[in-house]
């Protein structure tokens, strides 16, 4: 690659990243998603790659996965079935203690599966009318929810979005990053339970009488949680069963879209569609860099950092995870992980960082954001709320799985 053109990619990288970390572009609308697209046009544009090259670029298999679970959890979320599971377990929940741990259950087994945001989507606001009609202090309760969305999707490859592209870099069977992760997730939700519990423990370890619980009824579309129910439920035994991960999805969301029920554009507006367009524009931007020597450069610098051992590669991906988000923190490991001692073993090294990093801060992960956005009409969080409950989950949670990991 040309001088010029190897500094044009480099100087794309960087502006592209230094958006993403801030958020937006100062002085001008550009959020994340716009700044990837413009990143990919400008990679184009300077001849950093050609438009077949960028093409080439955007991994088709993360892009069909990731639309075939939105497909089906729209038709979950619109037949009410995460809601009425939640509430059939709370109904349950006599104890404030016990609450807690029914709603990190629920978010935490429910985000192992799908992806990790809809469960913050239909908990916060059952939670809210819960913790109000029992006169509790809804803070710790919605805590519970956004950390344990984050930890128990962990678990698998469809839990959240960083997890489905390393699923596709690595080729990791999804049944043997569940066997690696899944412990972790369970270890970090009883980590979860056990520090809001402490920190409020005003709220949780005082003496409080058995409450009866009744959440307000949910109306069930009982046709579609049927059949929606049953094709997720053959679309993971399909997954453990060794078929493609990609493939399984988008069949399973076929499925579902062959219906006299429901109108399309209910389910296409429950499509993240700003996100698929943010992992193709970070693809381009990613494979335009790759072609210069920051690749060679970042690999001479990870192996004298030794990013191969556990410990430091989880250090590293919590700190960029926080900086950039988790999906462009992955992207930025793509290149230089094939060459580790044990791809597979860093590969799933970072899946348990870069997700369990999003619970450090407020603004770790979008499933965080959607918690405090969906509550702030009744109940502030704010970030140092957050963070004495964020940062020692994080630290212990990331300890647990580089024990795990080692």
């Amino acid at each position: 690659m040309a001088q010029p053109t190897m500094l044009y990619a480099v100087l794309i990288f960087a502006g592209t990243y230094v958006v993403l970390a801030i958020g937006r572009l100062p002085g001008f609308r550009v959020d994340r998603t716009g700044a990837a697209i413009i990143g990919a046009t400008l990679m184009v544009a300077f001849n950093v790659l050609t438009i077949p090259e960028a093409i080439e670029a955007v991994d088709t298999s993360t892009i069909i996965l990731l639309f075939g679970m939105m497909i089906v959890v729209a038709n979950l979320r619109l037949s009410r079935f995460f809601a009425l599971v939640t509430e059939w377990v709370v109904r349950r929940a006599h104890k404030p203690l016990i609450l807690l741990a029914s709603i990190v259950a629920v978010s935490g087994v429910f985000s192992a599966f799908f992806v990790n945001d809809t469960m913050c989507l239909v908990l916060t606001p059952l939670v809210l009318d819960i913790t109000t009609h029992l006169r509790r202090n809804p803070v710790p309760y919605l805590l519970a929810v956004a950390m344990a969305s984050n930890i128990g999707s962990v678990a698998t490859i469809t839990g959240n979005p960083q997890n489905m592209l390393i699923g596709s870099f690595s080729g990791i069977h999804y049944r043997s990053f569940a066997a690696a992760l899944a412990p972790v997730a369970l270890a970090g939700l009883l980590v979860v339970v056990g520090l809001i519990a402490l920190i409020y423990r005003r709220e949780f370890l005082t003496s409080a009488p058995r409450v009866e619980i009744e959440p307000p009824p949910v109306r069930v579309h009982r046709a579609l949680a049927w059949k929606s129910t049953l094709v997720s439920a053959a679309m993971i035994v399909f997954f453990f069963a060794g078929w493609p991960v990609a493939k399984v999805a988008l069949v399973a969301g076929a499925v579902l879209l062959v219906t006299r029920r429901v109108k399309p554009e209910r389910i296409y507006a429950e499509i993240d569609w700003s996100l698929l367009v943010l992992f193709i524009g970070l693809f381009i931007v990613v494979r335009g860099v790759e072609k210069t020597s920051l690749s060679s450069d970042l690999f001479a610098m990870a192996s004298r950092l030794r990013l191969e051992q556990p410990g430091v590669m989880s250090a590293f991906a919590a700190v960029l995870s926080n900086v950039v988000s988790n999906v462009p923190a992955v992207l930025v490991f793509r290149p230089f992980i094939p060459h580790l001692p044990n791809p597979q073993h860093a590969w799933l090294t970072l899946a348990m960082s870069s997700t369990l990093a999003g619970n450090l801060t407020v603004l770790g992960s979008v499933a965080n954001l959607i918690v405090i956005e969906r509550a702030r009409h009744r109940v502030r969080i704010g970030f140092w709320e957050y963070a004495r409950v964020g940062i020692p989950v994080t630290v212990l949670t990331i300890a647990i799985g580089v024990y795990w990991l080692r």
